[in-house]
């Protein structure tokens, strides 16, 4: 609750970061006030003060990014059925930070300092009983709109080119995951191999299909024409207007149809799907018709229901072998692209691909439809050609060896898991729009949302940060209760404030979509946070190490898209941080041993240096496919999960005490401990050499060893816990000291005990101790290098 109302800057929320103005700020306070707010409100600032001007701002080396959530899951607020209150003169919403004046009837904008008045249904609204708005815990609302909707449609693509029990488990797979849907969901079947199939659902005697040849790009309007389709776009009428039990011919499009009416029979077409009748050449590929088939759902979805919330799921086999977006050609001879013919130019069809993908990607977007690729092959199938379709639609992207394999299986229970309301965890037909402060300029969004043209407002910054702004509102096509988005602004005040008194900015997100019940809400956050005079310390004390990690991995990743050799990249990567901890370290100039980082800036060259040898940047034992499918998740996930993907995390269970976190660091492999690594990817269980004698011997089954039993479960138990709600859901392997697979945790641990050139061969650094064959700089010698650089003379401050 609030203390009184005098003026906005003074209102402040028990959950907001707002320390006074003569308040030191302290680290580790902050981290727990930054904590506490990204778990209510999803959002999580990379600098927690901001510098007034932008010359200071300038010095801070990272940009001002702020990290959205923007359906986070808050279950203590239920939603509210009524619509926003708006400001009149900059549309901002009502919300905690605002001045209410219960005399007047009224309320003052903290964004433009406009006064409204309070709508008829707040009339007996008063300081004793304030509205939800005004309350200190609800800086997160969410409204349902009174609107009609349309319900959500689901159009899911299925390759044929498979054998027969890859086929039966994808079938199965589908058919489960229709009974997860909402009853009222328009739903849609396409099939392809050779040809494309669009399956008729309108329950005929005689199931009928319309092919159509693989090699062809059929345009929208001849996809029109050909299935009837087009002039009943919008007719279907809203949701919460559709009888119960309506006869299918009150929906004319026949290839969308809802589900409670074609439930049975839908499933009744999936389960008779057959493997491609085409034959296949020995030592020739599957003739693949990928994409026209995208190209096919993505006509009829845009030609039916345009600007309504969809999903195109694609389930694919192989690569695409002919037609447009075709990869590689059908003989086995030719092997499939890597990074390396990318570089050489010995790829000749990924871009032309990519350019006929990306038209697919710019087509579902402007009319607010998302694709979601599952790809399943021990061959690469064309991600790399088809990331964007993933990446600016929203849509989810799968990578697995097979259809037939668990790994997919359960991805596609968490993916269609409902919540604890009953209802799929998914936003479609999402846009959000961004409020800011006076002095606050929005310059760009990094991850799976698309600038809206011509949406502008005072607070759009000039400055178009790496493509991504020019707009204060951005589409966003489907969004998961993870997906996060990363907002960057810029100030543009003067030297010093005009009143020393408000010293406080505020930012506001607004997200408008629909629900999967087919409901359109609005969430709407606010948040706030305080200016810094020049060369303040609280700027520095205000600075969030691991936001800024993935802020700069984003950074990375968005700018491998136009340099693939990475070289570039990795440069600017290492420019950054000697900069930063040029900027922020204590030391003597010249005197690499009088170095030393803040608190909250220590970690930071850690992260970074896994973050160089992470798969999001290096390339070697990594395809294009898996390399596109890295780097997709980090432009999605949170700040704590893409932290994992920087760096992993590593747990230690032995019989000498309870489970510890340790260093990702080659001394942590002991022979009497069990290692739990989390790459966000993989899920690695690694015994010692120790422990696995102890398992041959067999004492985990003796009654009198019970508490080595209890130490063998406790990893498979945790790892448990994180299998069952992530997506995508990582590989789990099981491996021992000198095992096959133990290649997954050695890749990812600091070599600080590696296995150096002896004149005679490979040396051991000491008898006993774990070490890895690599020839990877380790962390010592990275962080020497950083000492000497950024206490360096002849560095540019």
């Amino acid at each position: 609750m609030f203390q009184g109302t005098e003026t906005a800057s003074s209102v402040t929320s028990e959950y907001a970061y707002s320390p006074s103005q003569h308040e030191s700020v302290q680290p580790s306070s902050l981290m727990h006030s930054v904590r506490d707010q990204e778990r209510i409100d999803g959002v999580r600032f990379v600098w927690n003060c901001w510098p007034f001007d932008k010359e200071d701002m300038a010095k801070l080396i990272l940009p001002l990014g702020v990290f959205h959530t923007p359906i986070k899951p808050r279950f203590d607020i239920p939603p509210f059925r009524y619509e926003p209150v708006y400001c009149a003169k900059c549309r901002a919403v009502l919300n905690p930070f605002c001045q209410a004046d219960f005399r007047s009837k009224g309320w003052i904008c903290c964004f433009c300092a406009n006064r409204n008045t309070f709508p008829p249904q707040y009339a007996g609204a008063s300081e004793q009983q304030r509205p939800a708005e005004l309350m200190g815990n609800f800086t997160t609302m969410e409204y349902i709109s009174s609107r009609p909707v349309m319900p959500p449609i689901y159009l899911f693509v299925l390759d044929t080119c498979l054998d027969n029990e890859e086929l039966f488990a994808l079938k199965d797979a589908v058919v489960q995951a229709l009974l997860s849907l909402p009853k009222s969901t328009l739903v849609g079947l396409i099939t392809f191999g050779r040809t494309v199939a669009i399956h008729d659902l309108s329950m005929d005697i005689i199931k009928h299909s319309f092919i159509f040849k693989g090699t062809k790009d059929i345009s929208a309007k001849v996809l029109q024409d050909q299935l009837g389709i087009g002039r009943y776009s919008g007719v279907l009428q809203p949701l919460q207007q559709i009888p119960k039990n309506q006869s299918n011919e009150k929906f004319p499009n026949r290839f969308l149809q809802p589900l409670e009416i074609c439930e049975k029979f839908i499933a009744d077409i999936i389960t008779n799907i057959t493997s491609d009748p085409w034959p296949t050449a020995i030592g020739k590929r599957p003739l693949r018709s990928t994409g026209a088939a995208l190209n096919t759902a993505v006509g009829l979805v845009e030609n039916s229901f345009p600007g309504t919330g969809a999903r195109i799921l694609l389930f694919v086999g192989g690569p695409c072998t002919q037609g447009p977006g075709m990869v590689v050609g059908d003989e086995f001879k030719i092997p499939i692209r890597s990074h390396h013919d990318l570089i050489m130019g010995n790829a000749p069809f990924v871009v032309r691909a990519t350019q006929y993908y990306e038209t697919l990607a710019q087509r579902a977007v402007s009319n607010s439809h998302t694709i979601d690729i599952f790809s399943c092959a021990l061959d690469q199938t064309g991600l790399h050609e088809m990331k964007s379709c993933c990446n600016l639609t929203g849509g989810q992207m799968f990578l697995g060896d097979n259809f037939n394999s668990q790994l997919f299986s359960q991805n596609m229970q968490v993916l269609f898991n409902p919540d604890q309301h009953g209802d799929l965890p998914v936003a479609l037909n999402a846009s959000v729009e961004v409020k800011a402060s006076k002095n606050v300029k929005i310059c760009g969004c990094l991850g799976p949302a698309v600038p809206q043209a011509n949406v502008r407002s005072s607070s759009v910054s000039d400055n178009n940060f790496m493509g991504t702004g020019g707009t204060s509102e951005w589409r966003c096509c489907c969004l998961l209760n993870n997906t996060t988005l990363c907002f960057v602004f810029e100030t543009s005040g003067q030297e010093t404030m005009v009143n020393p008194q408000e010293n406080q900015f505020f930012i506001q997100f607004m997200t408008t979509y629909q629900h999967a019940t087919g409901q359109k809400r609005i969430r709407v956050t606010t948040v706030n946070r305080r200016w810094c005079e020049p060369n303040s310390p609280d700027i520095a004390a205000g600075f969030d190490q691991e936001a800024a990690a993935v802020l700069m991995s984003r950074m990375a990743v968005t700018r491998l898209e136009t340099e693939p050799l990475g070289t570039e990249v990795r440069r600017w990567i290492d420019r950054t941080l000697v900069r930063t901890c040029n900027r922020f370290g204590k030391y003597t100039t010249d005197d690499p041993n009088t170095f030393g980082l803040p608190e909250n800036f220590a970690h930071l060259p850690t992260t970074i240096f896994h973050l160089r040898r992470s798969q999001l940047l290096q390339t070697s034992n990594t395809s294009l496919d898996e390399s596109a499918f890295y780097r997709h998740c980090v432009l999605k996930q949170d700040v704590v999960s893409a932290n994992i993907i920087i760096q992993p995390v590593l747990y230690a269970y032995s019989l000498q005490g309870p489970p510890l976190s340790v260093m990702l660091d080659s001394t942590s492999l002991q022979p009497d401990r069990i290692l739990l690594l989390d790459t966000f990817f993989h899920i690695v269980i690694y015994r010692g050499e120790t422990i696995m004698h102890w398992i041959n011997a067999g004492y985990d089954k003796m009654p009198e060893y019970a508490n080595f039993a209890s130490l063998l479960k406790a990893p498979v138990e945790d790892a448990e816990v994180v299998l069952s709600h992530r997506f995508p859901m990582p590989r789990y392997v099981v491996t021992e000291q000198g095992g096959s697979q133990a290649r997954f945790l050695l890749s990812k641990v600091n070599p600080s005990q590696a296995q150096t050139m002896a004149p005679f061969g490979w040396q051991q650094p000491q008898e006993g101790v774990t070490s890895v064959l690599t020839e990877d700089v380790n962390l010592q010698v990275f962080m020497e290098h950083l000492r000497k650089l950024a206490v360096s003379s002849s560095l540019n401050h």
